[in-house]
């Protein structure tokens, strides 16, 4: 485009239609965490074009000497009848619209259009594919960004040296939400937290902190948030108020003055802890060249230890710079897990709900979140107001908290009474479960539960023990009826089980005494 003021009428026209597909975007409502992710990456996308049109707008405006040059072409202050640059610019664009019929057409409009998903696949056309780009950002850990996948980080933290015991991927969740409270890792020890191995764990951990919260936040400028907390950190660092990072030796003098025990030396920087081992090394080549460049550059330093004059002791300051980039790096990633706290504590309720399912559920679990949400059938008024009816419809007035019928409505009142629901039968054997009503109360001594409660008790489930709910008042009479010489009943290993229809199990004289009466 050869004219600069059409170029800067054509970027702010574009800026002001990606405004207004902005305001579209963040107007919309967010009813689901996939339609919130959705509507928010679109908006990221369209704050960054905005972005590109400003500084391509400002550098059209820095253009000073471009715009002063068109203004004169186009101007007739210095010939006034002279119309030859606009028939020339009138002849260009009649050719650009000769050459291409449709160029008309507002492109731009439409692809803003199809980026806000107001125009159906029909109109795009046969080769138009609706895909989801959003769900390929995120593992199938994490579930469109619900979950964090941190497998092997935690696997990598169980592989640090010095560690001591190894923590479980719940025990691994629990350690990180306790940045809330301070800095992360402050479990492990400084001969860990001191190894390149520890480095590599926080910078992998810090990598993918980061990159998720790109994934699942990308309106929030983590970018400031991360500079503004190494600013904070490296001043702090400067004071000396970052505590757990100061290399201590292991070894130190028993007089507590802090002087380590050794023999330092200067020309190859490293401390010996034996006179052996110091002496075998002067003999070496690395230690001959090491001495020969520290003699030329300077003179050997002073020793206040005493030992020779090579071996001084080491500069206090190495040490604590030799590990800024693992504090930095510790420091940065407590910021960010400060703030997925929520993040955290969801990842550990859904692994404890996964540990809690069989194989065969996660297979159904699986397959559920591999369909594709069903499309909506209505659009529009009608859409909301049959939504509104059907919710209506769906709500149940029952103040009285009645059971529901089979109609899935609550029952009369005067049924609720009659049956005496209102009154509630506790059993101990059954894990001081609750029974509402006399009628529910005397079929739970024929059901599964209580069978199973009279079977952990080693007492069987006869007719004797009917109305017995109390754990001691059952093992009591399990007692007077084995002093009464009744001793079939403590044989129910032996003894035949029978089941009826639903499932009940019974021996066979209950069985037969109960068909006798005709509740079987």
């Amino acid at each position: 485009m050869d004219s600069v003021l059409e170029e800067q009428r054509q970027t702010h026209a574009e800026i002001e239609r990606l405004d207004r597909a902005l305001y579209t975007i963040l107007s919309r409502p967010q009813n689901t965490h996939q339609s919130r992710l959705q509507n928010e990456h679109k908006a990221a996308q369209l704050l960054d074009r905005v972005s590109a049109r400003v500084s391509s707008l400002n550098a059209l405006y820095q253009d000073e000497e471009r715009r002063k040059a068109e203004m004169e072409a186009i101007s007739a202050a210095s010939q006034p009848n002279d119309l030859t640059e606009f028939y020339s610019r009138l002849g260009r664009i009649q050719e650009h619209y000769n050459k291409y019929p449709d160029a008309g057409a507002d492109g731009f409009e439409l692809e803003l259009a199809a980026f806000l998903d107001e125009v159906s696949p029909e109109e795009m056309g046969e080769g138009y594919v609706e895909e989801d780009p959003i769900a390929n950002l995120f593992s199938g850990e994490e579930v469109y960004g619900k979950y964090v996948d941190l497998y092997s980080n935690h696997s990598t933290y169980n592989n640090l040296k010095n560690i001591g015991r190894r923590l479980g991927y719940l025990q691994y969740l629990d350690v990180l939400m306790l940045a809330e409270n301070g800095s992360v890792h402050r479990e492990l020890s400084k001969e860990t937290r001191f190894t390149k191995d520890y480095e590599a764990y926080i910078l992998s951990l810090h990598t993918y902190l980061m990159s998720f919260m790109r994934r699942t936040q990308p309106l929030v400028d983590v970018q400031s948030q991360q500079q503004e907390a190494e600013t904070d950190f490296n001043t702090r660092w400067e004071a000396g108020e970052i505590q757990g990072w100061d290399e201590v030796s292991q070894k130190t003098q028993a007089n507590g003055n802090g002087a380590t025990e050794g023999i330092w030396c200067s020309a190859c920087q490293k401390m010996y802890s034996k006179q052996t081992v110091y002496d075998a090394h002067l003999t070496s080549k690395k230690h001959i060249k090491a001495t020969a460049k520290q003699a030329s550059n300077a003179p050997p330093p002073t020793n206040p230890n005493g030992p020779p004059a090579t071996a001084t002791p080491p500069p206090q300051t190495s040490h604590k710079n030799k590990h800024h980039t693992a504090a930095l790096l510790t420091h940065l990633t407590t910021a960010l897990l400060a703030g997925l706290i929520p993040i955290l504590n969801d990842t550990k309720s859904n692994v404890e709900r996964r540990f809690s399912l069989t194989a065969r559920e996660r297979e159904q679990e699986l397959i559920e979140q591999a369909k594709p949400p069903p499309a909506p059938t209505n659009t529009g008024a009608e859409g909301e107001g049959a939504a509104e009816e059907e919710e209506e419809e769906e709500r149940i007035y029952n103040p009285l908290k009645l059971p529901l019928g089979w109609d899935g409505k609550p029952i009369p009142y005067w049924l609720y009474k009659l049956h005496g629901l209102g009154v509630e039968y506790r059993c101990e054997i059954c894990s001081d479960h609750l029974y509402m009503g006399r009628k529910n109360f005397d079929r739970h001594f024929q059901e599964s539960r209580h069978a199973f409660g009279m079977r952990a008790l080693g007492l069987p489930n006869t007719k004797h023990f009917h109305e017995i709910t109390r754990i001691e008042d059952a093992l009591s009479l399990a007692e007077k009826l084995k002093q009464e010489g009744r001793h079939e009943i403590f044989e129910q290993e032996t003894m035949e089980e029978l089941e009826d229809e639903e499932g009940n199990v019974y021996n066979r004289k209950t069985y037969e005494d109960l068909k006798k009466q005709g509740l079987i």
